[in-house]
């Protein structure tokens, strides 16, 4: 995972609506545009790491990239978990995340029990890494600190 830590700051827009309505994980989504802009090489699959909405607090993430074999998706998308209770959406605020650690691949799953099931084990797991020091001070990264505009930014 060359890429690791990966930054990348850009718009909230509406997902597919399943986040919170079918799997009780609400998500925020990246446009095209911002998932577009990822390296090429990136590997699909489920990541853990860091994230901001607007100049708010930093909370740990787990994230998916890829086509969501479950729901068959024909579009990639980024859809990040911030392990957070927000009171309200955040649709048109800025995200930015640090991506630091990958979890697993991205699979197809049996029913929608099992993938509740992994998700939940995706969140405990990326609860975990993030203890970890190395972690840890990704969080204080200046990336967060720094007025971000409307802009795609990735490093």
């Amino acid at each position: 995972m060359r890429h690791l830590p990966y930054f990348c700051r850009g718009e909230v827009v509406k997902g597919f609506g399943r986040g919170s309505k079918e799997l009780g994980v609400p998500t925020a989504n990246f446009s095209e545009q911002v998932v577009e802009s990822f390296p090429s090489d990136i590997s699909t699959g489920i990541y853990y790491g860091w994230a901001c909405v607007g100049s708010g607090d930093v909370h740990k993430m787990v994230l998916s990239i890829g086509w969501n074999p479950f729901y068959k998706n024909t579009k990639k998308s980024v859809e990040t978990h911030i392990i957070h209770t927000f009171k309200e959406d955040f649709y048109g605020e800025i995200l930015s995340i640090a991506i630091v650690g990958y979890i697993r691949p991205e699979k197809n799953f049996d029913s929608l029990d099992a993938l509740i099931a992994a998700i939940q084990e995706d969140i405990e797991e990326a609860k975990r890494q993030l203890d970890l020091p190395e972690h840890l001070k990704v969080k204080e990264d200046n990336f967060f600190h720094l007025p971000g505009g409307k802009i795609v930014e990735n490093r």
